[in-house]
């Protein structure tokens, strides 16, 4: 609430004609405006190079720098979100939903296809480094279930033969 100088609030300072800040009021802060654009930030340099699908140490310490925040900080940030990484993957990140929905419609079957088809298991890459497994637990569309992502598409309701076009064409497609 605004107060004028005799400190009664809803008032306003008629001496310029409007409402004046509170002592106990603070100006919007720029710095964390400026960190409002953080993730996007991790998700530019995570993805900067077709095919590089983590961020190295030097970049989240470049990060961190220019934000102004400890590194220690920036890394909690990175290890807390399942869509970065800070570890080498696959030219190709595939993301298996393993919420209730999607596991009652399927999503078993789907990462044992995936096991077979790949030859690695959740948290591995491929020998040649296309593909890299992780399971997550949310994809955030429930109602379409069972959910994957591939790189940042996500793919629903797709049969597992359609998967394996999908994969055989990416991996022909190389980077």
């Amino acid at each position: 609430m605004a107060m004028n100088g005799k400190g009664k609030a809803g008032e306003t300072d008629d001496s310029v004609g409007n409402a004046s800040i509170s002592p106990n009021t603070t100006a919007p802060n720029t710095q964390t405006k400026y960190r409002d654009t953080l993730l996007f930030r991790l998700h530019e340099v995570q993805n900067r190079t077709r095919g590089k699908t983590w961020i190295t140490k030097e970049e989240l310490a470049g990060i961190a720098q220019d934000y102004g925040i400890p590194l220690a900080e920036l890394d909690g940030i990175v290890s807390f979100y399942t869509m970065f990484s800070r570890e080498r993957r696959g030219r190709h990140v595939i993301r298996l939903c393993d919420s209730l929905s999607c596991r009652i419609c399927g999503s078993l079957d789907i990462y044992q296809h995936l096991r077979k088809k790949l030859g690695i298991s959740r948290g591995m890459t491929t020998g040649d480094g296309a593909f890299s497994l992780e399971i997550v637990n949310c994809l955030g569309a429930c109602s379409t279930s069972p959910n994957i992502m591939i790189d940042d598409h996500l793919i629903s309701g797709l049969s597992l033969a359609e998967i394996d076009a999908m994969l055989d064409h990416l991996a022909k497609e190389g980077v």
